[in-house]
């Protein structure tokens, strides 16, 4: 039997939800800032953008997960898109964690905080063993995250130009 995570979830400051077109012009704002998404994808259009997220979102239904918006709890406001996928244009990679946040976010923790529950659903709820995550070099702040987030470095991955970092399941014991 598959095992689903659930498209709405909370953490202690954070509430994740399903993708919805409505989240898309709050998304758009900071995911075509070529500033603020100098180390990962940046959107040549709201189309492009949404047609991005609706692929990665379209996978809820056949993997039982997907990339969440992010909000903090107290507000309505959109601040990011992340969590766990296997990423449609590079399926190959496996289960993986991305994220992305408008700068006004950052310094927070909430990067942390994403990336600690998303491991917690790949290895509690999904039963996965290992996780992937990707980060530039000179990404300071996200090889900071996944590195407090137990990730360790594998190799550089030269065509990505990202380091490919790894968190494995810690057995039981």
């Amino acid at each position: 039997m598959r095992k689903f995570v659930r498209p709405e979830e909370d953490t202690r400051r954070l509430r994740l939800l399903r993708y919805e077109e409505r989240f898309l012009p709050s998304l758009f704002r900071f995911m075509h800032d070529p500033v603020a998404m100098r180390f990962t994808y940046v959107a040549s259009s709201i189309e492009d953008c949404g047609a991005r997220l609706l692929r990665f979102e379209a996978q809820r239904e056949i993997l039982g997960f997907a990339p969440w918006c992010i909000f903090p709890r107290d507000t309505d406001e959109v601040i990011g898109w992340g969590g766990l996928a296997i990423d449609p244009d590079e399926p190959t990679w496996g289960l993986e964690v991305l994220y992305a946040f408008a700068p006004e976010s950052w310094g927070n923790g909430f990067a942390t905080e994403l990336v600690d529950f998303a491991l917690t659903c790949a290895f509690d709820v999904l039963g996965g063993s290992q996780v992937s995550a990707f980060a530039m070099p000179e990404n300071v702040a996200s090889v900071r995250v996944l590195e407090r987030c137990g990730f360790s470095s594998r190799r550089f991955v030269p065509e990505l130009q990202r380091v490919h970092y790894v968190a494995n399941r810690v057995p039981a014991g």
